[in-house]
């Protein structure tokens, strides 16, 4: 199981992000939108039943699925204090760890939190293209096995820091093909809006679901993000479940600071233990070049229906928890990294530091050995997750506990 999740994990978001949200340099943006925009026309998708999140078989991640919930990942903790080798260096981290012999968390070493419960967002995992043998449409049908299966890998490693949580939903949602997200035709944000459609409904019914005195964790990546920053704006704002949320991770999707963040009804995260905030970020080495994201996002309407033009984006930390602030890697507690022939995954320790600069993209020093997903740029976006996942996973608690403490 192993080796197919790491090998699917870490080979399908390579092909996934280098044709994600925004077209990246190695192909010209008229090929790359050629290539991965379906040629087929936009069918709108038949409204889901009323019911239709009641099933179990619509859930990735829920209550009462076991030892099969993907969600439920637990890495081994690699037993070394080995900086993660920079990218021109030979082997990996874990590689080294792997000869010293790793070890499972132990029930002493997990701390309690109080009980809370997590609605996680899968990124998009539907990526057929013009060339391959899947017609591709504007949105994935459910049971597409390909995109179904590929998003339960996704899950093991980007749901998975959530882990401590009492409950996690994570839907399933006829998500729109990447190459919605290269376009600017019409189509594409009708499948958005699609896609969304099916998230809400299952929003809807994870809050019928969870103790109404329970705190929330809203959390997501990359389409699964772009979603969840809706979800804030037409489910959360000026309604009592705004109280509920214990904090947001709205990772791998820009966040205007002008004209997106004042339209949240969510602050961003300013310190560590702080609740009912927001955190995102986007990694990139320090000599990566972050304008192939940010040009087309900056030149689209913010929240607010004004341009967004050359204003930063939210920064906050994953390492410190704090908004534009600075980490050496000695303060990274684990991150998650697949060895050389991807059959496992361990968590190492003092990797890779951390530190927003002044547009507001997250810096993470000289590219480090993560493996075959790095994008051109030395973009990290893959990988905004697993570089602190030890990290993110002790945050959350941090920001349920003072919910907790504020809401008693």
């Amino acid at each position: 199981m192993m080796v197919r999740a790491f090998l699917y994990f870490v080979a399908t978001m390579v092909v996934l992000v280098i044709i994600g949200m925004f077209a990246l340099n190695i192909w010209s943006e008229e090929v790359t939108e050629y290539t991965f925009t379906p040629d087929a026309e936009f069918v709108e998708q038949d409204a889901l039943a009323d019911n239709a999140y009641a099933d179990p078989d619509m859930w990735y991640s829920r209550p009462g699925i076991g030892t099969n919930d993907p969600s439920r990942y637990q890495p081994a903790i690699a037993e070394t204090e080995n900086p993660l080798p920079r990218s021109e260096d030979e082997g990996t981290l874990v590689e080294q760890a792997s000869k010293a012999g790793s070890r499972r968390m132990t029930a002493e070493e997990a701390e309690d939190a109080p009980p809370f419960a997590v609605f996680f967002i899968h990124p998009t995992s539907y990526i057929p293209t013009r060339f391959g043998e899947e017609t591709a449409n504007w949105n994935a049908d459910f049971g597409n096995e390909e995109a179904e299966a590929r998003a339960n890998l996704f899950l093991r490693g980007l749901a998975s820091p959530f882990n401590r949580a009492a409950e996690i939903w994570a839907p399933k949602y006829r998500q729109a093909h990447v190459g919605a997200f290269v376009t600017d035709k019409p189509e594409a944000e009708q499948a958005i809006d699609a896609a969304y459609r099916d998230v809400a409904q299952a929003f809807d019914y994870f809050l019928e679901s969870v103790d109404e005195d329970r705190p929330i964790v809203l959390a997501g990546h990359s389409q699964g993000s772009l979603h969840l920053l809706r979800l804030l704006r037409e489910r959360v704002k000026g309604r009592d479940v705004a109280n509920r949320i214990a904090a947001v991770y709205a990772v791998g999707w820009p966040i205007s600071l002008d004209h997106d963040l004042p339209v949240l009804p969510l602050p961003a995260c300013e310190r560590q233990n702080q609740s009912g905030c927001i955190l995102s970020w986007a990694s990139f080495a320090d000599g990566g070049n972050p304008s192939m994201l940010l040009s087309r996002f900056q030149a689209s309407p913010g929240f607010d229906g004004e341009e967004r033009g050359d204003t930063p984006i939210l920064c906050v930390n994953p390492i410190t928890g704090f908004q534009n602030s600075t980490a050496p890697a000695d303060d990274n507690k684990g991150t998650l990294v697949p060895n050389e022939n991807l059959s496992s995954g361990e968590l190492v320790a003092g990797a890779v530091g951390a530190r927003c600069d002044d547009q507001g993209i997250l810096r993470i020093g000289d590219p480090p050995a993560m493996g075959s997903a790095v994008l051109p740029g030395d973009n990290y976006h893959v990988y905004d997750i697993p570089l602190f996942w030890r990290n993110i996973q002790e945050d959350v608690v941090v920001r349920v506990r003072e919910w907790a403490a504020a809401n008693s």
